[in-house]
């Protein structure tokens, strides 16, 4: 597959899918994952069961989106229309969204300090302001590490890569599988989709790997009665369950889209994003906890509204809402959080250029089901959309929010390699409101 790679305004890199190599075929890196999760000890009793983050990389104008103002000056060339939620509307260039808004729930004001995309990206996808002294884990890596793991599949998969959406204290082990290949260009006409670390190399067979798993089970054997340790056992089990995985045709399944009808596929779009998307439901089903899928582009300095009427918002639309639809008819929202959110709002003030720059002060996301909320706008700008008017949160608070949803305290302490202890989100705050 040809990499699709976009820069936005510092250099800072998007990559909409990312061809990467094949893994260890004895999948050890995959049996330290599972070696440390085992080690979490403290299990949290999970409510909603997965999240799939829909990450819209660059910065999205919400104020065009999802908080508009007509008739002020910074209000654009958009129009705000009614959706399925009484007395909440977004933007006329969001109608699908807008048919299913009486299951998601707007935050309209939330707000942050860092105008720079890759700390705000940080934040917003670790609930955590960063920070020199600590690399916080994403919220991903904090689902992989404390979320009951379902075998077969890997906890956490991501299509494209922000830097922000790594383990980082709590080590390599709960990165994400990042996921090789095409949604587009699968089957007979490209590569098919892989998730690293989780599929065989092309032409390696089971047979193969079994007569592998023999031969170092054999020269395991040799060694055993030299070292009968718990951890020795310890290994063995975990390599196995690494095996396990790798034997597991859940995660081959999931990405293998000829079971689903056609129409339901075009529903979603032929395009890489769409396909993504309807992967990222499958693999919910299939039992992985979290689903990063992005769309990158929304850097709109020069001719915001251009880009975002005929690019960006109609590709949003017709994607998100259908997976907000498929998602509902198939009864998977009560248990799975849809998070779509960027790093930072555009400015209320439109430049020369016809476009809007950098503004964390005021934003928006989009949340809904797994005890969100659904049919409500939380909170509400002043009426130029420059601050929070009422009900201010910051990225921790949704961070916690979400987590709450997912059984799991934002207090929660964990530990950093060098042994100090840290809250999962330590300025977060439950938004009660927001919890239906």
């Amino acid at each position: 597959m040809t990499q699709q790679v976009r820069r936005d305004c510092e250099g800072f890199y998007r990559r909409d899918m990312l061809k990467i190599g094949a893994a260890s075929i004895l999948g050890l890196n995959l049996a330290d994952v599972l070696r440390l999760e085992a080690q979490t000890g403290n299990r949290a009793r999970q409510r909603a069961h997965g999240v799939i983050l829909v990450w819209l990389g660059g910065g999205p104008a919400t104020i065009d989106m999802w908080d508009l103002k007509p008739g002020q000056p910074t209000g654009g060339e958009f129009r705000p229309i009614d959706t399925r939620a009484p007395g909440v509307q977004i933007c006329e260039h969001l109608p699908r969204v807008a048919g299913v808004m009486d299951k998601c729930a707007i935050v309209r004001s939330l707000a942050h300090t860092i105008p720079d995309h890759g700390r705000a990206t940080t934040w917003m996808m670790t609930g955590n302001k960063p920070t020199p002294a600590v690399q916080f884990p994403s919220l991903g890596s904090l689902s992989a590490r404390l979320l009951t793991p379902e075998p077969g599949v890997p906890p956490y998969v991501t299509f494209g890569r922000q830097g922000a959406g790594n383990a980082g204290y709590l080590g390599s082990a709960y990165n994400p599988f990042e996921v090789e290949g095409s949604p587009t260009g699968g089957g007979q006409q490209g590569a098919p989709l892989r998730v690293r670390g989780v599929s065989l190399p092309a032409g390696f067979t089971q047979d193969d790997l079994n007569n592998r798993d023999r031969l170092r089970a054999e020269i395991d054997d040799a060694f055993r009665s030299l070292d009968s340790s718990d951890a020795v056992q310890g290994l063995d089990r975990f390599q196995q369950q690494a095996l396990d995985i790798l034997r597991d045709n859940k995660t081959e399944r999931a990405f293998n889209l000829d079971s689903e009808p056609q129409a339901l596929r075009t529903r979603y779009g032929a395009d890489n994003f769409g396909q993504a998307a309807l992967i990222a439901r499958r693999l919910i089903q299939a039992g992985v906890r979290f689903v990063t899928i992005t769309l990158g582009g929304w850097d709109t300095h020069g001719q915001n509204f251009t880009a975002l009427r005929t690019r960006l918002l109609p590709q949003l639309d017709r994607t998100l809402g259908a997976l907000l639809e498929d998602m509902s008819e198939k009864r998977m929202l009560q248990d799975t959080i849809v998070y779509c959110a960027g790093e930072f709002n555009r400015t209320p003030v439109i430049n020369r250029n016809a476009g809007r720059d950098h503004w964390a002060r005021s934003m928006a996301v989009l949340l809904a089901g797994g005890g969100i909320r659904a049919g409500y706008a939380h909170g509400t700008t002043d009426p130029r959309g420059m601050a929070p008017a009422n009900e201010p949160c910051t990225p921790d608070d949704v961070a916690a929010t979400v987590f709450h949803c997912l059984g799991i305290d934002g207090y929660h302490e964990l530990m950093t390699a060098s042994g100090r202890p840290m809250n999962l989100f330590r300025e977060g705050r439950v938004i009660q409101r927001l919890v239906g």
